[in-house]
């Protein structure tokens, strides 16, 4: 009895191991599905592109400078990626309705909040700068960033400005 219980224990390890899929994977996924679905504004799109292409962006610059990272890692800057994101939107709304010159502050904090926090120092800025350099670009960010080190940043100035 022992055994039996033992081994379904097992087995229901295994499936959870096996059918789990880390936050990256599932980000990236999700993005992926967003940006092929005909259905999809132009809005959802661009956001859902610019999301495909850092973390491709990430993981390109992990495999190119041969790095070893863990799951945890892809995990968090997809995950802290997507929070940015989802909070920029949020507050871009937010500033709507105080100012302009608020809309062009927290724009600019949420900019400068991705180019203080790089993650592998790229010298390609023609490559890391692209969606910055793109004046239509509703994610006006540094593909060389790290997520979690921007996300912290942007969340504690963002206070100051949309109250």
């Amino acid at each position: 009895m022992k055994k039996f219980f033992s081994l379904l224990i097992l087995v229901s390890l295994i499936t959870v191991n096996a059918s789990s899929q880390s936050l990256f994977k599932k980000i990236y996924a999700d993005a992926t599905a967003v940006v092929n679905n005909p259905q999809s504004s132009e809005e959802q799109i661009q956001i859902n592109q610019f999301k495909v292409t850092a973390l491709n962006y990430i993981k390109n610059q992990i495999d190119k400078k041969k790095l070893k990272k863990d799951e945890y890692f892809y995990d968090s800057q997809a995950v802290n990626l997507a929070s940015f994101i989802t909070d920029y939107q949020i507050n871009l709304i937010k500033a709507r309705s105080i100012s302009a010159a608020k809309k062009t502050e927290l724009m600019n904090c949420y900019k400068n909040a991705t180019l203080a926090s790089p993650l592998f120092n790229d010298a390609d800025k023609a490559t890391s700068h692209v969606y910055i350099n793109d004046n239509s670009s509703l994610t006006p960010f540094s593909l060389d960033t790290d997520w979690d080190k921007a996300y912290t940043a942007a969340t504690k100035q963002v206070k100051t400005i949309v109250k």
